[in-house]
C-alpha cells in the first residue's frame, strides 16, 4: 500500500507540477522547477487536501464503530455479544508497555487509534489552510489583486468547496462498504463475510 501510494503520488507531482506550469506560461510568469514546486501551494494543498478527507473518514470510523452497529455488516461488531475489543486490558508479559504502566498512560493507550487518526486530521487539514492559502494568494498575484490573510481565508468559500468535495465522498464510501457488505461477498477478502453467510450474520 505504501509502495503504491509514493508511486501515485509522484504521478500527482509530476502532473500537477505540469499543470501548474502550463497555468503559469499563460500568465506570463516564470516556469517552477521540481524543488520550487515542492514548497507551491498548489502542491501543498493538493496533497494535504486529499490527505486531510481520508484521516477524517477512518477516525470516524474507527471512533463510531466502537458504539453503532448495522445488522448483517462485515464492518460492524455484533449486535448481542462481546467482542474481544471490548475486553478490559489484562497484565500479562508481553503486553505493551503502557498496559503494564496503567493509570493515564494506559487510558491514553487504550484510545490512541482514535487519538492518532484525529491528529493526523488536524495537522493535515492545518497543512491544507496553509497550501490552499499560499495557492490562493500566488493565483491572487497574478491578477495583480491584494494578498489575503490567514483570518481572511478561513471563510473563503474556496478553501470550504476544497474540504466538503472530499469529506462527502470519504463518507460515502464507508457508507458503502459497511452496507454492501451485508448483501454482497468477496471470496478470500477480509472485508467480505463468507460467502455462505446468511445477510443477518456477521463476520
Amino acid at each position: 500500500m505504501l509502495a503504491l501510494m509514493l508511486v501515485f503520488w509522484a504521478g500527482q507531482f509530476i502532473t500537477g507540477m505540469k499543470v501548474e506550469n502550463e497555468e503559469r506560461k499563460e500568465k506570463g510568469f516564470p516556469q517552477l522547477s521540481a524543488i520550487d514546486y515542492t514548497t507551491s501551494g498548489h502542491f501543498i494543498q493538493a496533497t494535504f487536501e486529499n490527505w486531510e478527507s481520508e484521516f477524517l473518514q477512518m477516525a470516524f470510523y474507527v471512533f463510531l464503530t466502537i458504539y453503532l452497529r448495522q445488522k448483517g455488516s462485515s464492518e460492524s461488531k455484533s449486535l448481542d455479544k462481546k467482542e474481544p475489543v471490548d475486553r478490559e486490558p489484562k497484565l500479562r508479559p508481553n503486553a505493551p508497555w503502557p498496559v503494564k504502566k496503567g493509570g493515564l498512560w494506559l487510558k491514553i493507550y487504550s484510545n490512541s487509534l482514535s487519538i492518532a487518526f484525529f491528529s493526523l486530521f488536524l495537522f493535515s487539514f492545518v497543512m491544507h489552510f496553509y497550501g490552499s492559502l499560499k495557492n490562493f494568494n500566488e493565483q491572487q498575484l497574478g491578477k495583480n489583486m491584494p494578498f489575503v490573510s490567514a483570518s481572511q481565508y478561513i471563510g473563503n468559500s474556496q478553501f470550504w468547496f476544497e474540504s466538503f468535495q472530499n469529506w462527502q465522498s470519504e463518507f460515502l464510501s464507508v457508507a458503502a462498504i459497511v452496507l454492501l457488505s451485508i448483501w454482497f461477498r468477496q471470496k478470500g477478502s477480509p472485508e467480505s463475510k463468507p460467502v455462505d453467510a446468511s445477510y443477518d450474520e456477521h463476520a
